[in-house]
């Protein structure tokens, strides 16, 4: 039986659906259902209803879900181990941040962290929210820092930084002319925001729907670089973390105004898997990361 046959079995446990766990997992419809079908052959058992819609597990299924979880995380949790002994081998953290922060906000305290361990090296990738959590709790990631960090019992999550969200627009836009703006007044202005499963996309969907503010969606982009083009052609306006503008701003390719109605953020987290073995130099990141020096 091979671990992915049961990560499988698993995500469609969870999503109840052949065509989003093909999606997933890169398959077809029709491979995931002859996985399923050799565990069934394997095992002498049916896992699953196929005549309801969305599936259902069978008394049988049920069980083997809950002992292949619990396969899936020892395997995990064998992984992280396993990984982390090569890093103290190679001196080396991994560290996986989203795009807009690893580009914006993390320079900064990596440049410490060289300084205070010039013998370990940092690699760091820029992912997806989704991928990061995938990679920490495979083990492949030491250290992800994402924006509005989701709770998994599985992980231990610190603050990193509250990052002021500002209105972001072209400065021929009219609401650039103002020193501050009420959210009201973005109420039906085109609006270029992040994709639907994007964290931020639903936080910020959050705030305007508690000052009832509606605004009308233009363009949705899964990455800030993108949304950043969208303003500076004046295809509309966002809601952007400040401290991802702050080259834009500079160089008067885009106007950032502050909210008078509040001083809105974004939250955003260190994640770790739970039981994770850092080294040494891996806990003093997270400390550096934790103090927020800036």
């Amino acid at each position: 039986m091979h671990i992915e046959t049961l990560r499988i079995f698993c995500d469609l446990a969870d999503s109840r659906s052949f065509s989003k766990t093909a999606e997933k997992h890169l398959l077809s419809q029709s491979a995931v259902s002859q996985q399923l079908a050799q565990l069934e052959l394997v095992h002498k058992c049916q896992l699953v209803t196929r005549k309801k819609r969305p599936i259902e597990l069978t008394s049988a299924g049920q069980l083997f879900y809950k002992a292949a979880k619990d396969i899936l995380e020892r395997y995990d949790q064998l992984r992280s181990e396993l990984s982390t002994l090569q890093a103290r081998t190679e001196n080396r953290i991994n560290v996986a941040a989203i795009f807009s922060i690893g580009m914006h906000s993390l320079p900064d305290y990596v440049k410490k962290f060289m300084v205070s361990c010039p013998d370990v090296h940092v690699h760091i990738e820029y992912l997806s929210a989704e991928k990061i959590y995938t990679q920490v709790l495979s083990g492949e990631v030491d250290i992800g820092i994402v924006a509005v960090p989701k709770k998994d019992k599985r992980l231990e999550v610190y603050d990193f930084d509250e990052e002021p969200l500002v209105l972001a627009c072209s400065p021929r836009h009219p609401l650039a002319k103002e020193t501050e703006v009420d959210i009201h007044k973005l109420q039906f202005e085109r609006f270029i925001a992040f994709e639907k499963d994007v964290p931020t996309r639903v936080w910020i969907d959050g705030i305007l729907s508690r000052y009832s503010a509606a605004v009308r969606p233009a363009m949705e982009f899964d990455n800030i670089e993108t949304i950043k083009r969208a303003l500076e052609i004046n295809a509309g306006i966002s809601i952007l973390p400040e401290p991802a503008i702050v080259q834009e701003v500079a160089g008067g390719t885009i106007k950032a105004v502050p909210f008078s109605n509040e001083r809105l953020v974004r939250p955003t987290g260190i994640i770790i898997r739970k039981g994770r073995a850092l080294s040494q130099a891996g806990r003093y990141c997270v400390e550096l990361l934790r103090k927020q020096p800036r």
